[in-house]
């Protein structure tokens, strides 16, 4: 049996799940004929109770300190943050030979291909599963099965937190703040949510995903990101009365319409065909579907977060270090990876769902068609929900477009907020019809 000694720094939710299978179910891991030893760790708090015994383990108050020990293989991060201890942990670690896993995604989005390059460049490995849909294996696919065809696609539901709201909100008729309270209550959303609200949080995971399914040196600045805070029981309501359901999902493309138009990357509220794979995903979970060829449509779902799940994807990344596993860090070594153009997100073309509220006067009905005329937007449909009837003289309006930009339809909902008659700034949301 083989002995793999591994230096922990970050002992929270995940850190103390990952010493559980390290330590408590110590069996499992030794099934594959090999040893993991917590040979030290680093937290914040040496006092706080962790569930398992940690007198014989040395503690280090310096995580850089941990990463450079003679006395681990491995190290493991799980601080957290692009920057500050973390990053400097893991650049420590491998410059000092060490084999690193992490599931830490801001880390690897916006700092990936320099750590990459660290790695290969001193032969170790720097492994990342359980930075992206936790224990969902999508970093393993992309490398795998989908690693020799040519990607097209990857689009998906990329944060619990997000998606948990967004279907209580569908099943109960909630309002948004009511919805993230439960969400709160139950432990799927942080007291500081914003990172995963506002669409941050998908958008480190999109970034990860984009530069192994491209080959490409993507920077995470150039993710577009659009969160959850805007959306209204209202909106809920009337994509459920045209057959769809809201979801915040994550899009990278190879844009196909437009040659040399670049990669779309994308994070942002949708509305779904209500029975798609994406749709139809409820609560707190993950799913991830890529397309490419020959492979074809490849779906992944499963428990995005939790103690379990992540800490469950650090033990497999050990696994895979244990067994041999090498190669490059994302698919191409990161030398190799390419520069590429990412399109504008308001010139992409896409279709859009419009939620107007107006005053029942003469003549609105008329003003916003030939506006949205004037602006090259392109009606598909206009209906008024029965459930979304008119109060006090107002009534909802909701109007679907045909193919258009989001810079047309935001030029043409911007003037109709203007009018007299109008009584809201408009509801609007992309289409994917997938």
């Amino acid at each position: 049996m083989v002995e793999f000694r591994v230096g922990i720094a970050g002992l929270g939710v995940v850190g103390g799940g990952l010493l559980q299978i390290l330590i408590t179910n110590a069996d499992r891991m030794a099934r594959t004929g090999n040893q993991f030893t917590v040979a030290g760790v680093s937290a914040r708090s040496r006092t706080q109770d962790r569930g398992v015994a940690l007198d014989d383990v040395a503690w280090f108050d310096d995580p850089v300190a941990l990463a450079k020990s003679d006395d681990i293989d491995i190290f493991v991060e799980l601080i957290g943050g692009s920057d500050g201890s973390a990053r400097a942990a893991v650049e420590a670690a491998l410059t000092h030979n060490k084999h690193v896993v992490t599931a830490n995604k801001a880390l690897i989005a916006e700092h990936g291909s320099q750590l990459a390059k660290l790695a290969e460049d001193n032969n170790v490995c720097l492994l990342y599963e359980a930075a992206v849909a936790g224990g969902v294996p999508v970093i393993r696919a992309l490398q795998g099965g989908a690693g020799a065809c040519d990607v097209s696609e990857v689009v998906g539901i990329l944060n619990g937190t997000c998606n948990y709201i967004l279907s209580e909100m569908a099943v109960t008729g909630d309002s948004y703040e009511n919805a993230l309270e439960d969400a709160k209550r139950l432990g799927y959303a942080e007291a500081d949510p914003s990172f995963d609200v506002g669409g941050v949080d998908a958008a480190h995971k999109l970034a990860i995903l984009a530069k192994i399914a491209f080959d490409a040196d993507i920077a995470f600045s150039s993710v577009s990101i659009t969160g959850i805070e805007d959306i209204q029981a209202e909106d809920v309501l009337a994509a459920d009365h045209l057959g769809y359901k809201i979801k915040l999902i994550g899009v990278a493309k190879a844009n196909m319409k437009e040659q040399g138009s670049g990669l779309e990357l994308r994070v942002h509220p949708a509305l779904i065909p209500e029975d798609h794979a994406i749709a139809q995903a409820s609560g707190p979970g993950n799913v991830v579907m890529i397309e490419s060829d020959p492979l074809g449509t490849l779906a992944l779902s499963g428990p995005g977060a939790g103690a379990g799940a992540t800490a469950a994807a650090v033990a497999a990344d050990l696994l895979s270090i244990a067994r041999g596993m090498r190669g490059p860090v994302f698919n191409t070594p990161a030398e190799q990876l390419r520069d590429v153009k990412i399109s504008a997100p308001e010139k992409q073309q896409c279709r859009f769902y419009a939620r107007l509220r107006l005053q029942d006067v003469p003549g609105a009905i008329a003003s916003v068609t030939d506006t949205l005329a004037k602006h090259d937007v392109s009606i598909d449909s206009l209906v008024q929900p029965s459930a979304m009837g008119a109060e006090n003289g107002e009534a909802d309006v909701v109007l679907t477009t045909h193919e258009t930009t989001l810079a047309a339809v935001l030029s043409a909902t911007t003037e109709i907020a203007q009018k007299p008659f109008s009584k809201m700034v408009p509801s609007v949301i992309r289409i994917e019809d997938l």
